[in-house]
């Protein structure tokens, strides 16, 4: 590297005497186990096979390579300094193009930030465009069951035995085998198994933690901050059920709005699974049944589809990849087929409002909760009313979080919330089974109005699917700290018994609402573990054990119009779909 660090790197090289373009593959889960096909990707024998010249290399500081690791700090420099040697490497035909998921994919983005003249194109996936808000927190809440977890397992345990530190990999083993119980200790800050502070890997973790807002820490790195100056073809995949899905989007479409060239912009695709964070839905290598059970059609393409990417664009073969500006394909759950389109969210999508309405006990699954797109009548709408207890928080079902503890909490995909409905700090709002098929495809808000006898509070939304045998299977979820109403980077308390207008982003999905199906909302205050539990005293539980009950009342009347905005795709709208899973 440009500062005299030694990165150290596998290489893979085809049988042939002609040069070949170079794939690149910058991990911090090991170089040499890539070579062990994995659920994801294939080999890089495999890759090399078809005439790529691939580089497995080892991030700064963990397993082979030299230096200290510090999360994302070092990415942009090295990434470029990377890409320019593999250009160079004998048999390279001097283009470069990088794959990877989940921090792989962030290595990516991170490299493609500073422009290596040489990097021609990259194929992140489960990543993020911002590692403020949709990677370490999210509407404010701090991503409990990510973070903890991740550094209690893969970054810790890695740096540890990259120092030789046979007493503290054992512990950390130890630890992460526990993290259910870890989970529950307060405050975060004083966490046993990061105490003495790794020397390599935990003062990040408090770094974080110590950097609640969306500040410069962050926005150096944050992808959607770079779409101008990024100039290249990008390959993004997603899963309906990812821990970075809100980002991915985020980086198709920011990229086909303001990336650096026109040839950029008009280059770029997108495909979203039913895939969770670890899985992609296959069997055996995913928690949720109901991923399981969607069979081979639902089988990631990432494999064949980046050769089919990456023969244009580093090849210069002439396949119809590109051709046609940008394509997004995805498959919607309840349908068992993959669609396409060229825009996002698909072309005729009519954001419908549905209003949230109650006689007063929306409370529980069989509370009398609705939702219409008829506003309720004039004081025939009456407030719900719970109370939230961080002792006793709602338990995280399924959803967008990765990587929690099976058997403890499902903390990824769909799952049956019955359970969850059953608690009376769960509000549902339900519309009648409906009268015909309904195709929800694309980005969701709950606009909440809703008062608390609290200085800052959560505020928690899911989408729900309720089928005729009374299963309720979760789609997507959201979340908004209070104090983050407003801003992002400057939070401030509410007044208790205050109303306040809350805009919850609930992330994207794709479903077929079938005839006889309902479409339901939950409200709550918590998701535990998937989000730290607000204490409900203005503090949070990485400083202070600190916390009291907080009593919650959520409006709905024609003064505060509660509202769930759908994206409808009509059924004259509806994309062509295709046979199998997309591979041009």
């Amino acid at each position: 590297m440009r500062d005299g660090t030694v990165l150290r790197a596998d290489i893979y090289r085809p049988t042939t005497g002609q040069p070949v373009p170079v794939i690149l593959y910058r991990t911090q889960y090991n170089k040499t186990a890539a070579q062990v096909t994995p659920y994801r990707y294939q080999s890089p024998d495999w890759f090399a096979s078809h005439c790529y010249l691939v580089v497995t290399q080892d991030i700064r500081g963990l397993y082979a390579s030299a230096g200290t690791f510090t999360e994302f700090a070092n990415d942009q420099n090295d990434g470029y300094d990377s890409v320019e040697w593999a250009a160079r490497l004998p048999g390279s035909t001097g283009k470069v193009g990088m794959y990877g998921s989940s921090y792989v994919g962030a290595t990516q983005w991170l490299a493609a930030e500073t422009a290596p003249p040489h990097l021609a194109t990259i194929v992140p996936s489960n990543t993020s465009a911002d590692y403020f808000d949709g990677w370490t927190y999210e509407g404010g809440a701090f991503r409990l069951n990510f973070v903890e977890p991740w550094y209690l397992g893969d970054l810790a345990i890695a740096s540890a035995q990259h120092r030789g530190d046979a007493a503290t990999t054992d512990q950390l083993h130890s630890a992460y085998r526990d993290q259910a119980s870890w989970l529950r200790f307060t405050p975060y800050r004083q966490l046993p198994p990061l105490q003495p502070t790794n020397p390599a890997v935990g003062p990040d973790f408090f770094t974080w933690l110590a950097h609640r807002t969306q500040d410069d820490y962050w926005t150096r790195w944050a992808p959607e901050r770079y779409y101008p100056r990024i100039a290249i073809p990008v390959l993004n995949f997603e899963g309906w059920y990812d821990a970075f899905l809100a980002g991915g989007v985020q980086n198709f479409t920011g990229m086909v709005a303001g990336a650096g060239s026109e040839f950029a912009r008009a280059n770029q695709r997108l495909v979203i699974g039913p895939y969770d964070h670890i899985g992609w839905g296959r069997p055996g290598s995913t928690e949720a049944p109901m991923l399981k059970a969607l069979g081979p059609v639902a089988n990631s393409p990432v494999n064949d589809l980046m050769l089919a990417w990456w023969d244009p664009y580093l090849k210069g073969a002439d396949n119809g990849v590109g051709t046609g500006g940008p394509r997004v394909d995805y498959f919607p759950l309840g349908s068992n087929t993959w669609h396409t389109t060229g825009t996002w969210p698909p072309p005729g999508t009519q954001p419908t409002a549905y209003h949230l309405g109650s006689g007063g006990h929306a409370n529980t699954g069989a509370g009398d909760g609705t939702l219409s797109p008829a506003a309720p009548n004039p004081g025939s709408s009456l407030p719900d009313r719970y109370r939230y207890d961080p002792a006793n928080p709602v338990p995280s079902l399924g959803g967008h979080s990765c990587c929690g503890v099976n058997g403890t909490y499902s903390s990824q995909g769909p799952y049956d919330q019955r359970p969850v409905e059953a608690r009376p700090d769960v509000l549902t709002y339900s519309t009648p089974p409906l009268e015909h098929d309904t195709d929800v495809t694309g980005p969701i808000s709950l606009t909440l109005w809703a008062t608390s006898s609290a200085p800052d509070t959560d505020w928690t939304a899911k989408l729900v699917v309720v089928h005729p045998d009374g299963a309720a299977v979760n789609l997507n979820n959201g979340i908004l700290r209070a104090s983050y109403r407003d801003s992002l980077s400057t939070p401030s308390p509410i007044v208790a018994g205050q109303p306040y207008r809350y805009t919850i982003a609930i992330w994207p999905t794709s479903n077929l609402f079938h005839t006889g199906d309902r479409i339901r909302l939950e409200v709550s205050s918590s998701d535990f573990p998937q989000f730290d539990p607000n204490p409900n005293t203005g503090g949070w539980l990485a400083d202070s054990t600190a916390a009291r009950p907080a009593d919650q009342t959520v409006l709905h009347d024609a003064a505060h119009p509660s509202t769930l905005l759908l994206p409808i795709v009509p059924s004259t709208a509806e994309p062509p779909t295709l046979p199998a899973a997309p591979t041009r």
